[in-house]
C-alpha cells in the first residue's frame, strides 16, 4: 500500500466515522456502533465502495486507539480508590467473572464444538470490552457516578484475570505437552503485572518527577511514549498490550501531572478510539453470520441475564439501589477487543471454523446493544428490586 493509498484510507476512515457520528448525535444514538457500522459498510466484506481492502493496513492505528482508551481508563482509576475499596473490588470482580466465565464455559460445552473451543468461548463470553466500557462511560457523562468506581474495579479484575487466562490458554491451544510451559507463561505475566503494581503503589513520586514539565508538547510526547512502550513490553511478557497501557495510566494519574495528562489525552483518545472501532468493523464479514445465528442469539441472551445477576451482586456488595445496579449491568455488557484476540488465537490453532464467525456476530450484536442499553438503563432499573430505605424513627409520644 503506497503513502497516498494509506492517507486516503486513514482520512476516509476519520471522515466516515465523523459523518456517521454526527448523524447519530442528531437521533440520539451512541457513537460506538456507528463507528463499527462505518467499518462494515466501507470494508471488503460488503458490496459497494471499498475504502480499505486489507483491514491489517489500519492495524497499528487500531492498536494505538486501544492503548489510548485503556491508558485513559487507568488515569481515571485512583490508587486511593484501590486502597480503600480493594476487597469490595476483588469480590465484585470475582462474582462477575464466576457468573460470566462459568456461563461461557457451560455454553461452550453445550454447543459441542470441542473442549478447546469451550475454553475459548468461556473467555469470549466472560470478559467485558474495556474499550467500549470506557467510551460508554465518557459518552454518557458517568465518569463521576458512584457506581463507576466499581465498574472500573471489575474491569481491572477482569484484565488481570485475562492476562493469566491468555497465558494459560496459549500453550493449551498450541498443544503444549507439559504443564511447565504453561506455568512459565503464567509466571512471566504475573511477574510483569506485579512490577507495574508495585510501581503504581510506591513509585509515583519518583515517576512524577520524571514527567514534571510545564511544556505541554514534552508532556504529550512523554506520556504517549511511556504508554506505547510499556504496552509493547507487556506483549513480550504475555500480557495484553492494553493492560500495560492501563497500568501506565494508573501510575501517571496519581502524579502531580495527572490532571494535565487527562486533559491532553482527550483528543488523542477520541480520534484513535474511533479508528479502533472502525477497524473492528472492517474485520466483520456479515456473510458468515447466518450459519451461527442461533448460537449467537442464545449466547447474547445468556450474557444479558448473567450481567443483570452480576449487576445485582455488585449493588449488594456496594449497597447500591436499582439504578446503579442497572448501570453496572448494562455498561459491562459489551464484548470486544479481547474476544477478537481469542478469535485470532483460535484461528491460528486451527479450531472449529464456526468459532470465528460466531465470535464476530456475538461481539457485533453486544457492541451495538450495550451502549444503547446503557443509555436506557432506567428501563431495566424499573424491573429490578428497589432498595429499601430505612424507616424513620417514630416521633416521641408527648407527655400529658
Amino acid at each position: 500500500m503506497g503513502h497516498a493509498d494509506t492517507l486516503l484510507a486513514m482520512g476516509g476512515a476519520f471522515v466516515a466515522a465523523a459523518v456517521l457520528a454526527r448523524l447519530g448525535n442528531r437521533i440520539g444514538l451512541p457513537t460506538i456502533p456507528l463507528f463499527i457500522l462505518a467499518g462494515i459498510l466501507l470494508g471488503p466484506n460488503t458490496p459497494g465502495f471499498v475504502l480499505l481492502h486489507d483491514p491489517h493496513d489500519l492495524e497499528m492505528l487500531s492498536a494505538l486507539g486501544l492503548v489510548l482508551l485503556l491508558f485513559y481508563l487507568g488515569l481515571e482509576f485512583h490508587m486511593d480508590d484501590l486502597k480503600s475499596g480493594g476487597k469490595k473490588m476483588a469480590l465484585a470482580g470475582g462474582v462477575y467473572l464466576a457468573l460470566n466465565v462459568g456461563a461461557g464455559l457451560a455454553f461452550g460445552f453445550a454447543v459441542g464444538w470441542g473442549t478447546s473451543e469451550a475454553l475459548v468461548l468461556a473467555g469470549v463470553l466472560g470478559i467485558s470490552s474495556s474499550a467500549i466500557v470506557t467510551k460508554t462511560l465518557v459518552d454518557l457523562g458517568r465518569i463521576g457516578n458512584p457506581e463507576t468506581k466499581p465498574i472500573l474495579g471489575i474491569i481491572v479484575v477482569e484484565d488481570v484475570f485475562l492476562a493469566l487466562y491468555l497465558a494459560a490458554l496459549q500453550p493449551v491451544l498450541a498443544g503444549a505437552d507439559s504443564m511447565g510451559s504453561a506455568m512459565v507463561q503464567i509466571g512471566k505475566a504475573f511477574g510483569f503485572l506485579l512490577v507495574l503494581a508495585l510501581a503504581a503503589r510506591f513509585g509515583t513520586k519518583v515517576i512524577g518527577k520524571l514527567f514534571a514539565t510545564k511544556d505541554n508538547e514534552l508532556l504529550v510526547i512523554s506520556f504517549l511514549g511511556a504508554a506505547v512502550l510499556v504496552a509493547g513490553i507487556a506483549e513480550e511478557f504475555g500480557v495484553a498490550d492494553a493492560i500495560g497501557a492501563f497500568m501506565v495510566g494508573l501510575i501517571l494519574g496519581n502524579t502531580t501531572s495527572g490532571e494535565r495528562i487527562r486533559e491532553l489525552v482527550h483528543p488523542l483518545r477520541d480520534a484513535f478510539g474511533a479508528i479502533f472501532f472502525f477497524g473492528f468493523g472492517l474485520s466483520i464479514d456479515p456473510g458468515d453470520l447466518p450459519k451461527v445465528l442461533v448460537p449467537v442469539l442464545i449466547a447474547v441472551a445468556l450474557t444479558i441475564v448473567m450481567n443483570v445477576v452480576a449487576g445485582l451482586g455488585a449493588a449488594k456488595i456496594y449497597g447500591f439501589g436499582a439504578q446503579p445496579a442497572a448501570n453496572v449491568a448494562t455498561t459491562l455488557l459489551a464484548r470486544g477487543e479481547f474476544a477478537l484476540i481469542l478469535a485470532t488465537m483460535a484461528s491460528v490453532a486451527g479450531l472449529d471454523d464456526r468459532l470465528s464467525p460466531f465470535i464476530a456476530g456475538y461481539v457485533l450484536i453486544l457492541a451495538v446493544v450495550a451502549p444503547l442499553a446503557a443509555g436506557r438503563s432506567s428501563w431495566l432499573a424499573r424491573l429490578l428490586p428497589q432498595k429499601e430505605e430505612p424507616s424513620p424513627a417514630p416521633s416521641p409520644t408527648p407527655v400529658s
